[in-house]
């Protein structure tokens, strides 16, 4: 999980673009993300504009995390959430600051898993790092293939 940090400047309110180059996803990714997530609901403006707190860009750094970086899946990610968001209220409360982090993956995924997941075993920490290796040259070459596109003028 080591992630660059993202320095999020020392701002009141986010426009959606502003947001989407912080967090590198694209609005209508980040939109989506709204409706699957109640954690991040940004508000509106009068002109029915989306304005975003820093709080809300901190938690599409975080949600983008999950997905990209660490795979979880929608599901794996929204249960992750929202065990931190109740383990860290009541962690802090206890004054150990680092229960938040005691969700293992296994516990993320939907109970209901499809026929061909239940016969898989586990992936070792070293396959789980090949994969995360795989996805990111995977991201990678499609950033390259897109901008070869738009040069081409598609």
């Amino acid at each position: 999980m080591s992630r660059p940090a993202v320095a999020i400047p020392e701002k009141l309110f986010f426009k959606i673009g502003e947001v989407c180059e912080l967090a590198g996803v694209q609005a209508h990714v980040l939109r989506y993300w709204e409706s699957e997530f109640p954690m991040l609901a940004p508000q509106k403006n009068r002109a029915g504009q989306r304005v975003y707190r820093k709080r809300d860009v901190e938690m599409a750094l975080r949600i983008k995390e999950l997905l990209y970086e660490d795979q979880y899946t929608i599901a794996g990610a929204k249960k992750r959430l929202t065990n931190e968001l109740r383990g860290g209220a009541k962690s802090k409360a206890n004054g150990d600051e680092d229960s938040s982090h005691a969700v293992s993956h296994s516990e993320s995924i939907p109970q209901a898993k499809p026929a061909y997941a239940r016969s898989v075993a586990p992936l070792a920490a070293e396959e789980r790092q090949g994969l995360k290796q795989l996805a990111a040259e995977l991201r990678e070459l499609l950033s390259l293939l897109e901008k070869e596109n738009q040069g081409r003028g598609k």
